[in-house]
């Protein structure tokens, strides 16, 4: 099974993003995965793909941030902006643009308000639309453990928007 790198671009970019916060950082973690991705050429030829490369993408961006260089980058990398991709769940809820970005906006801030590791599990899960089992694969966890969590964050979300 091959993957459509084209497809798969865009997502680990909002994967990145998520993560970094930043554009141009994201655009360059995403071209750091994908190069890893290409030059081991071991892994490629097998199965799970997807997950290999979501795997490189979580550890370069956590390295990102074990690296003592990024302080001296300055406050830019890490200010808010703006992402032009729109998350698929609010694209049902409203025709009116307006309405659409107030509920993105909504939705995002009480997404932030989650712990770490449940922000990560909804942007795979609901962003990147990503099946049980690879989010599994990627992050370590059992579906058990995947399915708790999903359940808590999507009821603390609940909450927090109405």
């Amino acid at each position: 099974m091959s993957i459509d790198i084209n497809e798969q671009y865009d997502k680990i970019y909002r994967y990145c993003y998520f993560k970094v916060k930043s554009r141009c950082l994201a655009e360059d973690l995403t071209q750091e995965t994908f190069l890893r991705y290409f030059t081991q050429t071991s892994y490629v030829n097998r199965g799970k793909q997807l997950a290999y490369l979501y795997t490189i993408a979580r550890n370069l961006c956590i390295d990102f941030y074990r690296k003592p260089e990024r302080e001296k980058m300055g406050e830019e990398v890490f200010s808010q902006e703006d992402f032009r991709g729109k998350p698929k769940m609010t694209e049902k809820i409203s025709t009116n643009p307006i309405e659409q970005v107030e509920t993105a906006l909504h939705l995002q801030m009480a997404v932030e308000k989650l712990p770490l590791e449940m922000q990560e599990l909804i942007l795979l899960r609901y962003v990147n639309e990503l099946t049980v089992k690879e989010i599994c694969k990627i992050t370590g966890m059992s579906r058990s453990s995947e399915y708790r969590m999903e359940r808590e964050a999507l009821k603390r979300l609940k909450k927090m928007l109405t």
